[in-house]
């Protein structure tokens, strides 16, 4: 029984890979342009193969990844609650 429950566990920590690298080369697709649906299509096709796609493509021109970065600085999201609160006002 035991060896069912050992592949039961690598099979469950390979399903977390798949989807984890699913929703990185979705996120890494919508922060260059392309859009999201070419991302999780390609993380899900080509697992962590997608994400690395996604990492060495690049970037439209006024994407977010060149606008702000990788992750966005703490300067952008900063200017861009001042811009929405002064919208708001």
């Amino acid at each position: 029984m035991t060896i069912i429950a050992d592949i039961g566990a690598l099979a469950l920590y390979l399903l977390f890979i798949w989807l984890a690298s699913a929703i990185a080369a979705s996120y890494l697709s919508g922060r260059k342009g392309y859009g999201e649906k070419a991302g999780i299509a390609s993380g899900l096709l080509l697992s962590l193969i997608g994400v690395v796609v996604w990492l060495v493509m690049p970037a439209r021109e006024g994407s977010t990844w060149k606008r702000d970065g990788m992750f966005g600085s703490p300067k952008a999201s900063a200017e861009a609650r001042e811009r929405g609160a002064a919208a708001g006002n």
